[in-house]
């Protein structure tokens, strides 16, 4: 079939650029609440849309955060569709990398976890604005967030966007079974469970019994929520113990510390069922468990069905979809926004570790993917609304 001239247009000018705009958002380093790269990453996204696009700063989720950014352009009458990122990474100033280029890999902190894809939304929403024939559309937006990777607190844009007709998130891209294009229309629930020890500290040479052990009690604690980790059985569930801290000398009994364990599962009810198994008390250390962070899932198989068949023709080849289990926040927005497809950025690896990449042959093939979702949306609802 052949390619939509829209999206056969429009694409190869986001992937001339892209690499560049990759670099110069790459090349600031955003770890997760760090307010001054927060703000550079933002007027970096705005100088790549340029002037003719309106911008505007909205509160973040997270207090203390910058705040996030909103571009829009408006049309005519029709659909309203929200693009979906963020800008914040988990890697400190310390270990931050920039942008390099080699086999056919740019390597660097946040490109593919999300840079690369916050370059093809913004890239999308040029086209849009730019389209020599104005596509039908009533409002897209491009809402960038500055505290996906460690935000605590509720999202708080749910409400702003309920009822638009979708919302399109640019989280790292992938690969079919066959080799097909896939995008993410299904995601696990999420959790973060912390637990707190409160011991005594003793000698450790010379009373040691007269401690109690805040180290060993949330060691202990680990292994009762590892024991529960069965991706396997029905809700999936996978419970990973990932951060320990306790202890502030080589010989001093430890009387306090903290855990904190990645959970994922189908049903966020299984989730929460985890901090209920962190047992009270351990050799005399009191332990407090307690869910800081809840994301629900992202089932949107049905609703997305009609669309990837829509999309694949004026792609001119098939979009599949796919389940991952990574959290995004496109499930926040899945609640409020009936229509829901993730997974539009590039193609790469290395999430959240120093190696991270995209895949540069990628960036043109998922701009035409994402163009190809979004020239479906604007013509389907018109022909539904005409």
């Amino acid at each position: 079939m052949p390619i939509d001239p829209w999206v056969a247009a429009a694409a190869p000018i986001i992937a001339a650029r892209a690499e560049r705009e990759l670099e110069a958002l790459v090349g600031v380093s955003s770890p997760s609440g760090d307010a001054k790269g927060a703000e550079e990453a933002v007027a970096v996204c705005r100088a790549l849309l340029g002037a003719s696009i309106d911008t505007q700063r909205i509160p973040c989720s997270s207090p203390g955060h910058a705040p996030d950014l909103v571009a829009r352009i408006e049309g005519e009458g029709g659909p309203r569709l929200l693009l979906l990122g963020h800008l914040d990474t988990v890697v400190s100033h310390e270990a931050h990398r920039p942008l390099t280029s080699r086999n056919g890999r740019l390597s660097g902190s946040g490109a593919v976890d999300m840079k690369g894809g916050v370059v093809l939304a913004l890239g999308v929403l040029r086209g849009l604005a730019e389209a020599p024939e104005p596509l039908r559309f009533g409002e897209v937006a491009l809402l960038l967030v500055n505290d996906e990777e460690w935000r605590r607190h509720p999202f708080a844009h749910s409400e702003r966007f309920a009822g638009w007709d979708a919302c399109l998130c640019f989280e790292a891209g992938e690969r079919g079974p066959d080799g097909e294009e896939g995008v993410v229309v299904r995601r696990k629930a999420a959790g973060t469970l912390r637990v707190e020890a409160h011991g005594t500290s003793a000698h450790s040479g010379s009373a040691p019994d007269k401690g109690r052990n805040a180290l060993l009690a949330l060691a202990a604690a680990a292994e009762r929520v590892a024991a529960l980790h069965r991706p396997q059985a029905s809700d999936r569930l996978s419970a990973v113990p990932t951060i320990l801290r306790s202890g502030d000398a080589f010989n001093v009994v430890p009387a306090g510390g903290e855990l904190f364990c990645d959970l994922r599962a189908d049903r966020l009810e299984a989730i929460e069922s985890v901090a209920g198994a962190v047992p009270g008390e351990v050799g005399g250390a009191r332990l407090e468990a307690e869910l800081i962070r809840r994301w629900p899932g992202m089932d949107s198989r049905e609703a997305t069905r009609g669309l990837l068949a829509a999309g694949s023709e004026r792609l001119g080849r098939p979009i599949i979809a796919a389940e991952r289990g990574g959290a995004s926040d496109a499930s926040h927005v899945a609640s409020h926004v009936g229509l829901c497809v993730d997974g539009l950025g590039p193609r790469g690896g290395g999430a959240h570790a120093p190696e991270e990449f995209v895949l540069a042959s990628s960036l043109s093939s998922r701009a035409e993917v994402a163009l190809a979702l979004v020239a479906a949306l604007l013509d389907d609802r018109s022909a539904r609304d005409a």
